[in-house]
């Protein structure tokens, strides 16, 4: 399917220039191999270093041929070896797909095992594996998008660098960077978030994201509410009416400057239970509260500033 999709491709290719714009005449014939496009008449060349669309392997197994992939994996912040680095393949076969005889199938396993051994050798290597594996365990419970997993193992990558890790938890310095590339890519998970899948105390994130502020300049920007209503307004099964209302009640407190030093949380919270007491909506302070993992008295608090501040 694909080789035939390849020769379509090509085709047209060949049939967008008809004539020769030299000689006028044709016909015009694609040299695959070569990559060119030249006039059958007087040979002059229209197009060359045509991209080649085909695979890049050869297939010898059924396996082979079923998986049409054009490449592997792509290469990764996130991987201790960034995904470049070599491996020997489990099937024992030679490069024409024939099986290897028995005495070779004994050196080609010692080579294996040795290949996996000295990919780990360093010091660094092996705390890379370990810091990675918890950010994969962790990035998978509070799902998160890849954007930000590459920008964790690129912070975590540069503590390294500096030596920040020495003497220090990698459970604790990865959750932390893990936290500082949320709060970089404005995606709305909490120290309490981070704190609560993994298996390290919210006190010792911290003073690694701290660390992590401090000695490497991040400069982190300002979170805003609006990226937290829709997540509590999901947990405490609100509807879309009081999603919007809370969102036009954020942006008049942005512009009056109420939310200036507020936790975005709970500014958040307090702005979704306003919308549902606005739009009739049953929902108690205790429900929302519980929805955005902040306390009653935070909401009645905020409650009663943005009440105030925006003369509901």
């Amino acid at each position: 399917m694909a080789e035939n999709k390849e020769y379509a491709n090509l085709y047209r290719l060949r049939q967008s220039v008809e004539r020769c714009p030299r000689c006028g005449k044709g016909p015009m014939v694609m040299d695959t191999a070569g990559g060119e496009l030249f006039c059958s008449n007087c040979g002059y060349v229209v197009k060359e270093k045509i991209e080649e669309l085909g695979p890049e392997w050869r297939a010898f197994s059924k396996e082979e041929k079923e998986n049409r992939s054009r490449a592997g994996v792509p290469s990764s912040l996130a991987m201790h070896d960034m995904g470049l680095a070599t491996m020997i393949g489990v099937e024992d076969r030679d490069a024409s797909g024939k099986a290897l005889p028995a005495f070779m199938k004994a050196t080609i396993e010692r080579l294996r095992t040795w290949d996996g051994r000295s990919q780990v050798h360093e010091p660094i290597d092996r705390n890379l594996r370990q810091a990675f594996s918890e950010l994969d365990r962790l990035a998978d419970k509070l799902n998160v998008s890849d954007a930000v997993i590459e920008k964790a193992a690129y912070i975590y990558r540069k503590a390294l660098e500096k030596g920040l890790v020495r003497g220090r938890s990698i459970s604790a310095l990865i959750a932390a960077a893990l936290y500082a590339a949320c709060r970089d890519t404005e995606t709305p998970r909490t120290l309490k978030d981070v704190a609560q899948v993994s298996n390290v105390k919210k006190k010792d994130i911290a003073r690694c994201y701290r660390l992590l502020i401090r000695e490497m300049d991040l400069k982190m920007p300002v979170v805003d509410p609006t990226k937290c209503v829709s997540r509590i307004a999901s947990k405490a099964g609100l509807s879309e009416k009081t999603k919007r209302k809370a969102l036009e009640i954020l942006r008049k407190a942005a512009e009056t400057r109420t939310s200036a030093g507020k936790d975005p949380m709970g500014l958040a919270a307090a702005a979704l239970y306003v919308a549902c007491v606005l739009e009739g909506e049953n929902k108690t302070q205790k429900d929302v509260a519980e929805a955005a993992g902040v306390t009653e008295v935070t909401i009645r608090n905020r409650y009663k500033g943005l009440k105030a501040a925006l003369n509901l």
